[in-house]
C-alpha cells in the first residue's frame, strides 16, 4: 500500500527510544523526511544512523521541560530549513503514585510537558501545514482517557486534558485538510512500562516476571505490544489515506479497554 508520504515532512517527539523511535523508523521507511526531538544529542546522532538513507532526515536537540526554548528551537529549524507536515507529539509519561499523594509540582510537570508543549508544537508547524493544504498532528496518549488507570494518578489527570484540547484542535483545522488525532497504546514494552512493572512488583511484593505475566493477561492478546504495532497505525493517520479520519481516539492495547 502507497501511502503517498514521500516528500512529507514530519516532526517526531521523543524518538530516541520506545514509540517515538519506532514510529521515525516507519515514517522514513515509507518516504517521509523526518526530523527528530529530543534532549539528548548523542542518542538522536544513533536514531539518525537508522533511518532509511535517501531521506532528508534531522534532529532537534530541545527539552520538554521548557516549551519556550522547545518553540524556539523548532521555529528556528523551519526558518532555516522546512516546516512540517506531520507533527508527532509524543514524550515520556508522569511519574506512577496515587492522585491523593501527587504533589503540585507533579501536575505542572506533566502539564507542562504534555499540554503546553504539544500546544507551542501546534502553534509553530500549523501555519506551514495551512500553506500545503494537508497536515496531520497525532498525540500518544493513555488508554486512561476512556478508563482511569489505577496508580497513574497525573497521568490520568493529564492525558484527559490532552484528549480535549486535541478534540478541540480538530474542530478548529478541519477546514483546512488537517487532522488531529490521539492514539492510545496500551502495555507496549518501552522502558515506561519496564517502570510501571517494577513498582507495581514492588507494592504487590512479587518478583518483576510474576508481574510481568499478570500485566499481559489482562488484556485478551495476553502480550505486550511491540512499539512498531503502535508506530504502523501512527504511520497510517499520518498518510493522505487517513483524510477523513478526524478528532479520534485509537486505541491499540490488544482489546483491553473495555469500553467501546
Amino acid at each position: 500500500m502507497d501511502l503517498k508520504l514521500k516528500n512529507k515532512n514530519a516532526l517526531v517527539c521523543g524518538s530516541t527510544q520506545g514509540i517515538g523511535k519506532a514510529t521515525a523508523l516507519v515514517l522514513a521507511r515509507e518516504g517521509a523526511n523526518v526530523t527528530l526531538v529530543a534532549r539528548n544529542r548523542e542518542k538522536l546522532k544513533k536514531v539518525l544512523a537508522e533511518l532509511k538513507e535517501g531521506g532528508n532526515h534531522s534532529y532537534i536537540v530541545a527539552d520538554f521541560s521548557n516549551p519556550r526554548d522547545l518553540q524556539e528551537q523548532v521555529i528556528k529549524f523551519i526558518e532555516n530549513r522546512h516546516g512540517f507536515h506531520i507533527l508527532i507529539n509524543n514524550t515520556g509519561g508522569p511519574r506512577s503514585g496515587d492522585i491523593l499523594n501527587a504533589s503540585l509540582e507533579e501536575f505542572e510537570k506533566a502539564f507542562t510537558q504534555h499540554l503546553k508543549c504539544n500546544h507551542v508544537l501546534a502553534q509553530s508547524t500549523i501555519p506551514f501545514m495551512k500553506e500545503a493544504g494537508f497536515g496531520r498532528i497525532i498525540n500518544v496518549i493513555s488508554t486512561s482517557v476512556k478508563e482511569p488507570i489505577p496508580g497513574l494518578g497525573v497521568s490520568n489527570t493529564i492525558r484527559g486534558a490532552v484528549g480535549n484540547w486535541s478534540k478541540t484542535l480538530a474542530t478548529e483545522l478541519g477546514p483546512f485538510g488537517i487532522t488531529v488525532n490521539n492514539i492510545l497504546p496500551g502495555f507496549t514494552e518501552t522502558e515506561r512500562l519496564t517502570e510501571i512493572i517494577k513498582i507495581k512488583a514492588a507494592k504487590e511484593e512479587k518478583s518483576f516476571e510474576e508481574m510481568s505475566e499478570i500485566m499481559k493477561n489482562y488484556t485478551p492478546a495476553k502480550r505486550f505490544a511491540e512499539p512498531k504495532e503502535l508506530a504502523d497505525v501512527i504511520t497510517f493517520l499520518s498518510s493522505e489515506l487517513a483524510s477523513y479520519v478526524n478528532g479520534i481516539n485509537v486505541p491499540i492495547d490488544g482489546g483491553r479497554t473495555k469500553s467501546l
